[in-house]
């Protein structure tokens, strides 16, 4: 097992890993930016090196930095927690070469799964359905035109680099596509510097279904039931939960089945998430993999009573998976609380949070790095918290989080818990009537707030 880990990341998922390595004996190291000198994290661990300033170039994204701070504290592990480095293949392979075990997949694995392509490649040999598109990346608008034509419209540009909603854009109709085509390209150049694009069938009315996964080093692959995120904007989610109320236990098992061959298939290593799209008629397609632990991993740690970070941080170290394919027998719901107006276009909202009172109560979690008088900095991702609710069915979990809701009480910074207490009270979302567009017609009295 592991002396020391370094935790190359910041927030509620630094201190998150920090928790797990106590409780398993292992000294933690924080790397932090000027601007995240009073979080938590740098608190509660046993070390912490600044690594620059608030900048996430020139700090978080620094990796000479933070191999600096690897080697001055003698640390002989990195986790790299969710987003920043997680999926960085260039940064796992630096790590094995200076002798430092990268908590995740091999450099290979990432590569693998990291381009769209050639994860859809690899999904279709191992016999995972995929959705009709192109075999890999359009060259021109010409080439283009004849696949959407191919496999008829509507139709989704994505950058092959892509993620967070980055380089995508709907395609309707033959005489938008040159213009969708051009956009598309520009923003994943700019966010990738890559502008590879290609092209999918746009499945309509699609859930976002995701699988857990874990794979150890010994060739075992299980899955931990899935969670649906079909609760999103603009492609970033905003609540999660297990089990999905879309799912039926025949649908379970072959997808299932589905994630753990697509785990097999690389040999995969460390805990990761096979992302479906579901249509209607419960149809799924491979979507991409996500090679990290995933920010809802705390929904699946509720339903199945499991430390994920632990099994990540032995799956690492080579011990073999004790575990086997897990089954739901309870409900969680997660709901991102991020400094954002909701009645504002979701604009970030950074500042001092005044006050702070998280909820509190049987099955109810909260996982956060803020406190009163904690300031919300500008320059990174604007989730604050995630609240967890646990029932023993969704009706029950539902009403469980309402009054979460009701008492998570923030004052200094606007919040989208509003936002979330409208959705709680929804009748649609109530009956599991929804999917990924849901929010483009939500109406939660945005202006009402104003």
């Amino acid at each position: 097992m592991f002396n020391k880990i370094l935790i190359a990341n910041r927030g509620e998922i630094a201190l998150r890993i920090i928790r797990t390595c106590k409780e398993m004996g292992i000294k933690t190291v924080a790397v932090y930016s000027t601007a995240d000198k009073e979080s938590l994290h740098v608190r509660f661990a046993d070390e912490a090196v600044c690594i620059g300033p608030p900048s996430s170039m020139e700090s978080y994204l620094n990796i000479p930095k933070i191999m600096a701070a690897v080697e001055i504290t003698n640390a002989d592990a990195i986790h790299p927690g969710y987003g920043f480095h997680s999926e960085n293949a260039d940064f796992a392979e630096m790590c094995t070469e200076y002798g430092i075990k990268f908590i995740g997949p091999t450099p290979e694995m990432i590569r693998k799964m990291g381009d769209k392509i050639t994860a859809k490649e690899t999904m279709i040999k191992a016999g995972v359905p995929v959705i009709p598109g192109s075999d890999g990346l359009v060259e021109s608008v010409e080439q283009g035109l004849e696949i959407a034509k191919e496999i008829g419209y509507p139709i989704i540009l994505k950058a092959t680099a892509g993620g967070g909603g980055k380089g995508m854009r709907i395609v309707w109709e033959a005489e938008e596509f040159e213009n969708q085509w051009n956009q598309a390209r520009q923003e994943a150049k700019a966010s990738f510097s890559n502008d590879g694009i290609y092209i999918e069938k746009f499945i309509e009315e699609p859930r976002h279904i995701e699988f857990q996964v874990i794979g150890d080093q010994h060739g075992k692959v299980v899955h931990l039931s899935e969670r649906d995120c079909s609760i999103q904007r603009r492609h970033q989610k905003l609540v999660e939960e297990c089990p999905s109320p879309f799912m039926t236990d025949e649908l379970r098992e072959r997808m299932g089945d589905a994630a753990i061959k697509a785990g097999k298939s690389i040999n995969y290593e460390g805990v990761g998430t096979i992302e479906f799209l579901v249509d209607k008629h419960r149809n799924f397609y491979f979507m991409e993999m996500n090679t990290r632990i995933q920010v809802e991993h705390p929904v699946t740690e509720e339903v199945i009573d499991h430390d994920l970070i632990k099994e990540q941080i032995k799956v690492a170290a080579g011990l073999p998976i004790t575990g086997k394919n897990y089954m739901p027998t309870m409900h969680a719901i997660e709901c991102r609380i991020n400094a954002e107006d909701p009645f504002n276009n979701f604009r970030p909202s950074p500042g001092v949070l005044r006050s702070l009172h998280t909820a509190k109560g049987h099955g109810v979690r909260v996982d956060t790095h803020v406190y009163a008088g904690y300031t919300v900095p500008p320059y990174y991702d604007s989730m604050i918290a995630k609240l967890i609710c646990k029932a023993q069915t969704r009706e029950e979990c539902i009403t469980k989080m309402q009054r979460a809701l009701d008492e998570f009480i923030i004052e200094g910074v606007k919040t989208t818990i509003p936002f979330h207490q409208a959705l709680m009270k929804d009748e649609n979302f109530r009956a599991g009537n929804f999917d990924t567009g849901f929010l483009n017609n939500f109406d939660y009295g945005q202006n009402e707030g104003k």
